[in-house]
């Protein structure tokens, strides 16, 4: 099982829902775990009957809601102590340092650091390092129409004195309205669908997927949003 860390106070729900997609579609077993204090998740991922915890099925996904660590998830699944989750890929979506460290992220296969360059995604987002206890390294994941070197040395100023070793390479995602519409109206016809997304976009999913799982070729990630595609 391979853990996978997206931090920071960035709305990031979207994404992560869209990569584990294109992991399910690769033939991987995939629970998403939103443990950020909105719960984005609860309002666009449709559940019959929500709880204060909960875990459902979308998209060939597994979605959990409202739970503050690995061992909790375990108990609602019932399974046996030391008995471990039988995912391919547990991809977490956190924005505060508590859990953070519930999940042990410090310890995650990998760790992305989403944002983009307003100041309330970035100092928010940095919140949740502030008060790390080891050193961690991070991928940074950028949402930005324009990529300014200027922003990009400003994100590296703010964090100068945590402990954190960013990757020299980033994903970048550089939105536009025709996203931000495509995403709603998924969202509204509780679809996970690319066809309306822009190709920039989708070539941003593809990075990332790559990226994480490195027993697949770029071609073959490429090829599973195009059947993604085809679907919808």
């Amino acid at each position: 099982m391979k853990k996978i860390g997206f931090i920071g106070a960035y709305d990031k729900t979207d994404m992560v829902v869209y990569v584990g997609k294109i992991l399910t579609t690769l033939k991987q077993k995939v629970l998403i775990v939103d443990s950020t204090l909105n719960q984005k998740a609860k309002y666009i991922v449709p559940v019959i009957n929500p709880t204060t915890t909960y875990i459902t099925e979308y998209e060939e996904m597994d979605v959990a809601v409202g739970f503050s660590d690995m061992e909790e998830i375990k108990r609602y699944l019932g399974l046996p102590q030391g008995k471990a989750l039988e995912y391919d890929y547990v991809l977490i979506d956190v924005d505060n340092i508590k859990h953070f460290n519930s999940f042990e992220l410090q310890f995650a296969e990998k760790n992305y650091f989403v944002t983009s360059f307003d100041m309330f995604s970035l100092k928010k987002g940095l919140e949740v390092l502030i008060e790390l206890q080891e050193t961690v390294s991070l991928t940074k994941v950028i949402f930005a129409k324009d990529i300014l070197k200027e922003d990009d040395d400003y994100l590296n100023f703010l964090a100068r004195d945590f402990k954190v070793i960013w990757n020299e390479y980033r994903v970048y995602f550089p939105m536009d309205m025709a996203d931000f519409s495509a995403i709603a109206e998924n969202q509204r016809l509780a679809k996970v669908k690319f066809r309306k997304l822009s190709i920039a976009y989708k070539e941003g999913l593809a990075y990332l997927t790559s990226d994480m799982y490195k027993d697949v070729s770029e071609a073959e990630v490429r090829k599973a949003i195009k059947i993604i595609e085809k679907g919808a």
